[in-house]
């Protein structure tokens, strides 16, 4: 299209005009005229490769999903646990070896997002003034134990974390109860005036007892918006980070060991 003339000013059209009309960056079509004038070979990512080729990678990552007792591992998982064994590789290149060699765990496929409500920071500008509050779950020799945490918005310091066999609304109150002690001295009526406490819909935190406990400690609910996670961000990083140096790296027999 770009070749071809204009009747009218007797001229090409140029490719410039083209993707302006188009609406198509140019970047992206020098792009794909580079990518087909190139060997299949030559299609890689640029930069080194990493600290082995991807067939010892791949032997490797094999061997990490052999020695695991659980089965469909996601390569999160995989990365963490060989960043341990002292293979320091990217997540996104474990992503590719795993899709390649036919690895990975089958995920159902999501629904369509709408507009993001939230656009703003969840961080603040002194500490006890909004903690974040989740749970996440992992496989004991006991069963599924249950991890509650509390982190604060402004340090990023986890102010209180509880383990139990049971995701029950009085277990998530104990993450909670260790940051009221912790940071005001002791429980009381209106001890943490001034505090927001946010957490999503769970039905732990949206039930009777979890409000009318931090309503008596004079904190203020403050729940994230509906299908937007990142508005409890700072707790849900804190999780990550959680499972990537611990959850995922080793096993616990007892949810008491897990505590």
């Amino acid at each position: 299209m770009s070749r071809t003339f204009s009747p009218s000013a007797n001229r090409v059209y140029g490719l410039d005009w083209v993707c302006r009309s188009w609406r198509v960056s140019r970047a992206t079509v020098y792009r794909h005229r580079q990518m087909a004038n190139r060997p299949d070979a030559s299609r890689r990512r640029p930069g080194p490769q990493g600290p082995m080729p991807d067939a010892a990678l791949a032997a490797t990552v094999r061997t990490v999903l052999k020695d695991s007792p659980f089965h469909g591992e996601g390569y999160r998982k995989v990365w963490a646990r060989l960043r341990v064994l002292g293979v320091r590789t990217s997540p996104r290149r474990v992503l590719r070896v795993m899709r390649e060699n036919h690895l990975l765990a089958h995920q159902r496929p999501g629904s369509v997002r709408g507009p993001r409500a939230h656009n703003g920071t969840i961080t603040t500008d002194r500490v006890d003034e909004m903690w974040g509050t989740d749970l996440t779950t992992v496989l004991t020799g006991e069963g599924q134990a249950a991890v509650f945490i509390a982190v604060d918005h402004c340090s990023a310091e986890c102010v209180g974390i509880h383990a139990s066999h049971r995701a029950n609304r009085f277990e998530a109150l104990e993450p909670i109860r260790q940051a009221i002690r912790g940071s005001f001295g002791g429980i009381g009526q209106d001890v943490a005036t001034g505090l927001k406490i946010r957490h999503d819909h769970g039905s732990q935190y949206m039930s009777s007892d979890f409000q009318k406990e931090i309503r008596f400690l004079g904190a203020e609910s403050s729940p994230a918006f509906v299908r937007a996670p990142e508005g409890n961000g700072c707790a849900e990083r804190f999780i990550r980070t959680l499972k990537e140096n611990l959850l995922w790296l080793r096993w616990f027999e007892t949810i008491e060991e897990l505590r």
